[in-house]
């Protein structure tokens, strides 16, 4: 694990990694091919679909940019953007808002819920717009590879919001694990302790409700089967329903998940299964088991061994590290990952909190230098990219794939019990028909990729 990460040169990713981060080159913008690549020394104009919630941070993250365009269904929750940025052209459809200011947007974030992610991001980056788009980056595994192969086509720059990946300590711990501070990763335990489970609501499904003024139903449904409004799908609780959301492994696994996945360079599985806490796959459909552990196999790679992967979620929990010291609390969102010579601790976010456990290993570890380039932030790090032509840390080529760990959990899911064998490169499951049903759910008529 010294020379190489998974079977590439640490040189050769260390180049990699810093020619996302290159120094500023101020280029004219016209020599750099139009409205969709800005000169660094240029303000880009941003347009923002889905500007509540999770929008907020992007609003916040680009405020150094010009917001020329504002989209939001559901007007209940935008007004506050709005009053914010006056300028800025409002919409309710994103297919209106690039049809009337494709030649005057330059980036796109996207902050819509999962089931939307996909269809707003692929309208972008058809427009040549460089595109951040909210985790997960989108509600299907064919939707993910989609995306990443258009990003490549339309030579766009891409980031997930993983805000964690541009953490100094997801770097910290990737170096350690680097330098054989556990020697030979075999097994992972990570989590998150939320609970998106709404079985005690599924009775009100079906329910008639008037459609608040407010809210353009029909375009907040998208892609989504047509069904009748609901004030139990939002605000905010459309990620307990799978016609929407991606429950907690699709919330969580981009953020817990990433550091072990940069740095072992993990990729696709071979095997994904999940078990849960008493949930029916077809009884229960409409929402996420209260409790769930996915299993995940990864072959050998390169210099890196074998390695399982268990996901924890809501009532069931990462089992707590027998070497983990008296008076510290079980892990309850984050990671403990355990090599052949010792053991890590991680939070949430970018492995914040990282540590070898117990202390005594921490106090005797002798800590590497620093080999992978900081970064200032997230958006930052896209930002910049745009301007410069880079790639940002977790574009789609890095957080798509990270993604698709997230919605083969929620296939197996849906499959449970049954281990099901995974051939990544042909994106389908090699002993379940039924389940690679699941990989591209059709979409409502008038909707398409």
């Amino acid at each position: 694990m010294r020379k190489k990460i998974g079977g590439i040169s640490r040189r050769t990713f260390l180049s990699n990694t810093a020619g996302s981060i290159a120094a500023f080159t101020v280029v004219p913008r016209h020599i750099l091919g139009g409205v969709a690549h800005a000169a660094p020394s240029d303000k880009l104009n941003i347009a923002h679909i889905g500007i509540s919630g999770r929008g907020g941070a992007q609003l916040d993250g680009c405020k150094g940019e010009n917001t020329v365009a504002l989209c939001d269904v559901d007007l209940r929750r935008a007004g506050g953007a709005f009053e914010q940025f006056p300028d800025a052209k409002q919409y309710r459809d994103f297919r209106k808002m690039f049809d009337e200011m494709e030649d005057k947007i330059d980036a796109v974030c996207v902050s819509t819920p999962d089931h939307t992610h996909a269809v707003a991001a692929m309208a972008a980056i058809k427009r040549g717009k460089h595109v951040y788009c909210e985790k997960p980056l989108a509600h299907s595994v064919y939707e993910i590879r989609a995306l990443m192969k258009a990003a490549r086509e339309h030579n766009v720059v891409t980031q997930l919001g993983n805000q964690g990946h541009s953490y100094n300590t997801i770097r910290t711990f990737c170096e350690w694990i680097w330098d054989g501070a556990i020697g030979d990763v075999h097994t992972i335990h990570a989590g998150c302790n939320a609970n998106n489970s709404r079985m005690n609501q599924l009775s009100r499904v079906g329910e008639e409700h008037e459609v608040p003024r407010e809210l353009n139903w029909d375009l907040w449904l998208g892609p989504a089967p047509w069904r009748r409004y609901n004030p139990i799908y939002l605000p905010g609780s459309w990620r307990s329903w799978t016609p929407f959301g991606s429950g907690t492994i699709g919330d969580w696994i981009c953020h817990v998940v990433d550091p072990v996945f940069w740095a072992l360079d993990l990729g696709s599985p071979v095997s994904v299964q999940a078990q849960a806490d008493g949930w029916n796959p077809r009884k229960h459909r409409d929402t996420y088991p209260p409790g769930d552990t996915v299993k995940f196999e990864f072959a050998a790679k390169g210099d890196r061994k074998p390695v399982t992967l268990f996901w924890f979620s809501g009532q069931r929990r990462i089992p707590r590290p027998k070497m983990l010291e008296v008076g510290r609390k079980d892990p309850d969102t984050g990671a403990v990952v355990y090599g052949d010579k010792g053991t890590i601790q991680y939070d949430s976010h970018g492995a914040s909190g990282v540590r070898i456990i117990p202390e005594p290993a921490m106090r005797a570890y002798k800590r590497p230098e620093e080999t992978i380039p900081r970064v200032p932030g997230h958006h930052q790090d896209w930002l910049r990219a745009v301007k410069e032509g880079g790639k940002a840390g977790s574009n789609f080529d890095y957080g798509g794939p990270l993604t698709e760990l997230a919605q083969l959990g929620i296939v197996a899911m849906k499959m449970l019990g049954q281990k099901l064998e995974w051939d990544g490169p042909n994106m389908k499951f090699t002993n379940n028909d039924e389940a690679n049903k699941y990989l591209n759910p059709p979409y409502r008529e008038g909707w398409t990729l």
